[in-house]
């Protein structure tokens, strides 16, 4: 995701002319995009992605158990 966000910078710059960036070759920006592209393409094929959203959704289970631990501990009665 960051490259994606560092190509559109880079586009922005170009277009509007600023800076250092205005002298690159398109190519050097497309080559970003190229870069997130190959990224997002291995990420997905190696399982990466689907590791992360499970590692999150472990998290978010852990806590809702502690969560709920808590609330069942004697003492804790709400009123």
């Amino acid at each position: 995701m960051y490259l994606l966000g560092l190509a559109i910078l880079l586009s922005l710059l170009k277009v509007a002319e600023i800076g250092l960036v205005a002298a690159w070759s398109w190519w050097v920006i497309l080559g970003v995009y190229g870069a997130a592209a190959a990224w997002w393409a291995w990420a997905d094929a190696s399982g990466y992605t689907k590791r992360k959203a499970m590692d999150k959704m472990d998290q978010r289970k852990k806590e809702r158990i502690e969560r709920q631990k808590k609330e069942l501990a004697p003492g804790s009665r709400r009123r």
